[in-house]
């Protein structure tokens, strides 16, 4: 039978050192980025790094206090918005020795909390949550526990760094565009929401709350309709089809999200109906395929790059000094016009 090969030993610092003719310490402080390490001997040390394939040990690194990774969580990784917000975490992340670990989660507490606890559990360095459902005790409890930055929650703690886009504008960005248009009979999809704190934190909340708030502005508030479903495709086009089957059908469709717009579409396709011919159909969030010519979706851009952006520096800001401030930054909105919305056909 023949011999197998024994695995190869894993380059540990002390092969790193005697490569680069330095001590192991001074291996540790330029891993570190600490204080002492000049230029050369740095330029040795890396260059002894690349030539052994040296990788530093994420167990060791945790036990000594830092393991150089940050979990994201986010709700559906079918969400094409989520892209553009990890794209934003990892053009920040970009330069220093940070790696960015993605757990997909859904729409429930427990399996969130599941997958915090293990976030924590592998010792990450910080954690960066996406429109969590956590309740906001749960996230405090997070927040002593690890670095947090929350995307997409409008509630505010002492203990997290919070970013969001004002989705309450947002929407009333998307109303006023239809009615400058001339149409009145315009519906909502939203994402049913029951919790009582989440109706006054949650992105899909706040969109639903500016939605009734501009329909009313512009005279409008006796046409106000809207379908609860679920930020999902299939919740677009449930939704649609709720709508579609109204006495009186509406001329224009708000959806929630792009991806609510997506099913939206399919609704209306499947139904025989075209927008902007029949009705009128705007999402949120101008992901990438928003722009695709054979959709060419108008919608409100909420900058997911940017959001990712402002979130991982927020991180590392707080991963530097867990004492500072909470910080809380929103951003505004802007409404990109495509073909999918025209004045009505009636």
């Amino acid at each position: 039978m023949p011999e197998q090969a024994a695995p190869a030993r894993r380059v540990t610092i002390v092969d790193v050192a005697r490569h680069a003719g330095v001590s192991t310490t001074a291996v540790s402080k330029v891993l570190r980025h600490a204080y002492g390490a000049s230029p050369q001997m740095q330029a040795r040390v890396r260059a002894a790094i690349d030539e052994l394939g040296y990788r530093p040990s994420a167990a060791a690194r945790g036990m000594r206090g830092q393991t150089y990774t940050i979990g994201v969580m986010l709700p559906d990784i079918r969400n094409p918005f989520f892209a553009d917000v990890l794209d934003g975490v990892t053009d920040q992340l970009g330069g220093t020795d940070y790696q960015m670990m993605m757990a997909p989660c859904c729409n429930d507490e427990a399996a969130e909390a599941r997958v915090t606890d293990a976030m924590i559990d592998h010792s990450m360095d910080g954690l960066i949550l996406i429109a969590p459902l956590s309740s906001r005790t749960h996230l405090n409890g997070i927040a002593r526990t690890v670095p947090t930055v929350v995307i997409g929650r409008h509630g505010h703690s002492p203990r997290y760094d919070t970013v969001t886009d004002d989705d309450f504008t947002g929407a009333g960005l998307v109303v006023a565009h239809l009615a400058g248009l001339g149409h009145r009979r315009i519906a909502h999809i939203d994402h049913l929401e029951t919790d009582p704190v989440r109706l006054t934190e949650m992105p899909n909340a706040l969109r639903a709350d500016g939605y009734r708030h501009a329909m009313r502005a512009h005279g409008l508030g006796a046409e106000i309709d809207v379908a609860s479903t679920t930020y999902t495709q299939e919740g677009g086009y449930l939704g649609a089809r709720l709508l579609l089957d109204r006495r009186r059908r509406p001329t224009a469709i708000f959806a929630g999200a792009d991806i609510v717009a997506m099913g939206v579409l399919d609704a209306m396709t499947e139904a025989g109906l075209s927008a902007p011919g029949d009705i009128s159909v705007a999402g949120y969030d101008n992901t990438t395929f928003a722009a695709f010519g054979p959709i060419s979706l108008t919608t409100v851009d909420q900058a997911g790059r940017q959001i990712g952006a402002n979130a991982a520096r927020l991180l590392l800001d707080r991963i530097a000094d867990r004492e500072r401030p909470a910080a809380q930054i929103k951003l505004s909105p802007s409404l990109v016009t495509r073909r999918t919305t025209a004045p009505p056909a009636d």
